[in-house]
């Protein structure tokens, strides 16, 4: 079968230590993210700003928003995080799946995942006092497995999308 670009169809895969610093790099060079959940009457997809902390990607959010509607009824989701497109070799992004946890304060894990959230430029940018902390979940996303896509490994003959999942612990 013709390949429209032949480039891409390399199947060497990167070592895991150089996957991970360039998962983390997206991770630390992006802001936004879609959330993809599935609710009663089928998926949604969600702009969300997010922060992350290794591997796990985590934002706020109203508590009755659908969204959370969803992710109560099934906490299954994917999470798409992607640089801007420059041109089809520049293609570089993410997606992760796993399972959201919901956290507020006082919960066991709250503490561990708090501090990455800078919830502080929100507060700017709407207009509300630095005194007063989000008081709205926090929604936690660790990640158990990602298919990174960046298209210039190939230029190394490595395949443009790579796996990873998270080591058994």
């Amino acid at each position: 079968m013709p390949v429209t670009n032949p480039w891409l169809a390399g199947t060497a895969r990167v070592d895991r230590d150089r996957l991970e610093e360039r998962i983390l790099n997206l991770l630390s060079s992006q802001n936004m993210c879609v959330l993809a959940t599935a609710g009663p009457d089928g998926p949604l997809a969600t702009p969300v700003r997010y922060f992350h902390l290794d591997f796990a990607v985590m934002f706020t959010a109203a508590a009755t928003s659908p969204k959370m509607r969803n992710i109560a009824a099934d906490p299954r989701v994917s999470v798409g995080v992607f640089a801007p497109l420059v041109g089809q070799a520049s293609s570089r992004g993410a997606q992760l799946f796993g399972r959201a946890r919901v956290l507020y304060e006082g919960d066991a894990d709250f503490d561990h995942w708090w501090p990455a959230v800078r919830w502080q430029s929100d507060h700017v940018e709407r207009s509300r006092s630095l005194d007063e902390p989000p008081t709205g979940p926090l929604v936690v996303v660790e990640a158990e497995r990602i298919v990174y896509t960046e298209h210039w490994l190939r230029r190394d003959g490595y395949a443009p999308r790579q796996f990873w999942r998270r080591a058994p612990q």
